[in-house]
């Protein structure tokens, strides 16, 4: 992901088609408790409106490729073009568009073309994989961080459940020897295992991230595949994440050093990742103490991220990230909370963030927080927002796997 890492009761009601949610006021003042009916259409009207102004502010076209610039204004220290991961999000947004009801047939050349457009950032040779900038001809390259892949790789296995196209299935299988390089076998090290954090001689971080999203990517493709080999990847590299960095149900530390130092900031993509994760390994086996994992990890996490301004604080796409994990839980173990939150948090950051001179969002440095009217708007949050809308559009239970 764009370099440095970033560290740093709900009830539903739907009626009549109206998804209560509690309306927030701008930031700085109380937030009123008194819940306000929000149309289910709605959700699929601000989805619409935020994708419309992410391609029109920040894409730059197909005659640049179908790249998308990291922020606008553009910034002195911006790239050419948008960095690996912030493209992998406003392909996810594509993803998530092509499913909206009535209206999702017309984003499915906008999704293709993304799933086209990543080819760029990938290099081959001895040690291939998606690199954080884009190689040659189009750019100097960057590193091959395994995040950033595994995360690639978890989108192109959503294409491929929304298309049924085998090529998107396969691609993500491409990626498992690359993040399967990140294991750290040093059995000398406190802890042993976990993944790296970078494809680098100078890696000094075995990270949550790294680790749970693997394990997710994974456990997905046993579902798909029926291959035992990923589900034994999965289980290690769930294993590990479970025993060396839960600091409480739910609740991950970002990372442990090689010096033996831990970073524990938390992150709400890391919880969800586990519990996506442990969700999929329930689809994949039928193993009823997966699901019970699964929700351990979201009714805990939810308790604590919900509390005060936590998920106001999160960057927008780590909440992404944990919303849709809860929501795929969601589909088969129901919680009216899980999307009671998301909900909540949608319609707080459509009301607090957003510019409506330009339809674009504005967080702090972090990504999150409140409203900074000095602040570019980037591709990654807009691409954020577009996703949580979308999911809340289509308004179904519904989850990964097999279709």
């Amino acid at each position: 992901m764009p370099r440095p890492l970033l560290r740093r009761a709900t009830v539903t009601a739907v009626c009549a088609g109206l998804l209560w949610t509690a309306a927030p006021a701008h930031a700085g003042t109380d937030r009123p408790d008194r819940p306000r009916p929000v149309p289910q259409s709605l959700w699929a009207d601000r989805a619409t409106e935020t994708y419309r102004a992410l391609q029109t502010r920040l894409y730059e076209g197909t005659d640049q490729h179908g790249l998308y610039l990291e922020h606008t204004p553009r910034q002195a220290s911006d790239p050419a073009h948008s960095f690996l991961w912030p493209f992998r999000e406003a392909a996810a947004a594509a993803v998530d568009m092509q499913e909206l009801p009535r209206t999702g047939q017309a984003y499915r050349a906008d999704a293709a073309e993304r799933f086209d457009t990543f080819e760029l950032y990938h290099s081959g040779g001895e040690r291939p994989g998606y690199q954080s900038y884009l190689p040659a001809p189009l750019g100097p390259g960057g590193d091959v961080y395994y995040d950033d892949n595994a995360v690639v790789a978890l989108s192109q296995l959503d294409q491929y459940e929304s298309t049924g196209d085998r090529t998107f299935l396969r691609r993500a299988e491409n990626v498992i020897p690359v993040v399967t390089r990140a294991w750290d076998g040093d059995t000398a090290k406190a802890c042993p295992g976990g993944m790296d954090w970078v494809d680098s001689p100078n890696n000094n971080v075995r990270a949550t991230n790294v680790t749970s999203l693997s394990a997710q990517l994974a456990a997905r493709l046993y579902e798909h595949t029926h291959k035992r080999a990923y589900l034994e990847k999965a289980e290690q590299w769930y294993g590990w994440v479970a025993s060396c960095m839960r600091k409480a149900p739910g609740l991950y530390v970002n990372d442990r050093n090689d010096d033996g130092s831990i970073n524990e900031t938390l992150w709400t993509y890391n919880s969800g990742a586990m519990i996506g994760t442990a969700t999929a390994l329930y689809r994949g086996t039928g193993k009823s103490a997966w699901l019970t994992k699964a929700v351990t990890d979201a009714d805990a996490s939810l308790a604590y991220w919900a509390q005060d301004t936590r998920l106001h604080d999160q960057p927008a796409i780590f909440n992404t990230f944990y919303f849709k994990d809860l929501l795929d839980l969601d589909a088969i173990r129901p919680n009216p909370a899980y999307r009671q939150t998301m909900s909540d948090y949608a319609d707080s950051t459509y009301r607090t963030n957003r510019d409506a001179s330009d339809g674009l969002f504005r967080f702090q440095p972090s990504n999150g927080g409140d409203y900074d009217p000095q602040a570019p708007a980037a591709t990654l949050n807009q691409s954020a927002m577009v996703q949580i809308f979308a999911t809340l559009a289509r308004g179904d239970r519904h989850g990964h796997g097999p279709k």
